[in-house]
């Protein structure tokens, strides 16, 4: 009787095995990172995991310092840049313009030159010898 009872509950079983419809749906694979396919806002959270696992250390930025003596020198350095820049404008656009003008500092040469419609400027750098010019437009009055 035990027999037929375990065989009568492996029928049952079997019977509801193949009676439920199978159901299943594809299976899509969808990248994570947005260079290759995946969704675009993940993008700042990879960089800030990337930067977080990043331990190299760039021997340019270890070489400047930051102690109080360097930081007043660089913004001094500044200062006088700023001032001679200014010096140059006024010789070039100021209430008595010049026709031309050179000025040498740090190992460059400034050249500028007047014209009727514009200003050059001819940066040149004495180690490199590399040159970079900036034309700027002059405004003509025209009024009668």
């Amino acid at each position: 009787m035990k027999c037929f009872a375990l065989a009568s509950v492996l029928n049952v079983s079997a019977a509801f095995f193949f009676v439920l419809p199978a159901s299943a749906q594809d299976i899509t694979y969808q990248p994570i990172d947005p260079s290759f396919g995946g969704n675009p806002f993940n993008s700042a959270h990879l960089l800030g995991i990337a930067n977080g696992q990043n331990d190299y250390k760039d021997p340019a930025a270890a070489a400047t310092s930051n102690s109080q003596a360097d930081i007043f020198a660089r913004q001094l350095q500044s200062r006088l840049l700023s001032a001679l820049s200014s010096q140059i404008v006024d010789a070039v656009f100021g209430e008595n313009p010049q026709e031309s003008g050179t000025v040498s500092f740090g190992g460059q040469t400034i050249n500028f030159v007047r014209s009727l419609t514009d200003v050059t400027l001819t940066i040149t750098d004495d180690d490199t010898g590399e040159v970079t010019k900036i034309v700027v437009p002059t405004f003509i009055d025209v009024t009668p």
